[in-house]
């Protein structure tokens, strides 16, 4: 009897843990988890990749080129500079890369064979990003269609058309690391401060530079007289009368959203793509973090 009742005993045992592991042999079948968390990143990514920019420097305007695929003309006072196509295209793009040559690139400002890149690139605040939004933009870059268009050489000065000058100005204003929350400052203050510093990188136009491109940190988003393209970028800091004291937060995300101004009117030149390709795509928390930080900063009078 004991044998039987053990025998038994066994033989439900075995039903019903048999069934139990089929049926988990066969869930990655029938819901693909691994697909669909890739498919989250990917959609994590998209929007990483609005909040820092991507698609205005790399697709060129005049003439009208393919999504991402480079060649867009950068007009600065070293030369002329031509962004590089980040499609996953395995010759011209970044289709035979690895992550850690995509971390290497943001965070370090550095090529695939150890050399530096020009700081037209805005690696200087990417190097900021957290390691899950760059594994998100990652996964999305990987994910747009592949455009076979070479890369464009830069038209630069001397010595500025000597790479290795790029050394001496990354010793004096390069700092790599990632963004450090404040702990005195409120959760909405240091999402601000992330998004304008690191993902937006606002402060590599609105911020003045010296002669040979290094920020002024000392007067962070008192505006530019020497933005890329020759134009003048605004102060954003709460000066009452040379910025944007007089702006209420509502009125900060108002322009961030359709780029409309306080006086009926709106932006013109580079930030209405920034307004279109960009922040317009930001939800209106992040959109409301960004106001928060912006009028938290010390007022500056910017350069003359």
């Amino acid at each position: 009897m004991r044998n039987r009742r053990g025998a038994e005993k066994a033989g439900a045992g075995f039903g019903w843990r048999s069934v139990l592991r089929v049926g988990l042999w066969f869930v990655p079948f029938l819901y693909p988890v691994g697909a669909a968390a890739e498919d989250h990143e990917v959609a994590r990514g998209a929007y990483v990749f609005k909040a820092a920019g991507c698609a205005g420097c790399h697709t060129s305007v005049k003439p009208k080129g393919k999504f991402l695929a480079g060649g867009r003309r950068m007009e600065t006072p070293f030369g002329d500079f031509y962004t590089p196509n980040i499609t996953p295209d395995k010759t011209h793009g970044i289709g035979e890369w690895r992550f850690a040559d995509f971390v290497a690139a943001m965070r370090e400002g550095k090529t695939r064979d150890g050399s530096v890149y020009y700081p037209a690139f805005p690696y200087s605040s990417y190097t900021g990003m957290t390691d899950d939004d760059l594994r998100d933009l990652w996964a999305y870059l990987r994910s747009v269609p592949a455009v076979s268009e070479p890369n464009r050489d830069h038209d630069l000065i001397f010595p500025f058309n000597l790479r290795f000058s790029v050394e001496f100005w990354r010793w004096l204003y390069f700092d790599s690391g990632r963004f450090v929350p404040d702990p005195q400052k409120s959760p909405e203050w240091n999402r601000g401060a992330y998004l304008t510093h690191a993902l937006g990188h606002c402060g590599e136009c609105h911020t003045p530079r010296n002669l040979i491109g290094g920020l002024d940190k000392t007067r962070e988003f008192a505006g530019n007289k020497n933005a890329p393209d020759g134009k003048r970028v605004s102060n954003i800091t709460p000066h009452p009368k040379k910025g944007i004291g007089s702006w209420s937060k509502k009125d900060i995300v108002s322009l961030l959203q359709d780029g409309s101004l306080p006086d009926g009117d709106f932006v013109g030149g580079a930030m209405t793509e920034v307004v279109e390709n960009g922040t317009s795509h930001l939800t209106d928390e992040d959109l409301r973090a960004i106001a928060e930080y912006l009028k938290a900063l010390p007022p500056d009078e910017g350069p003359s």
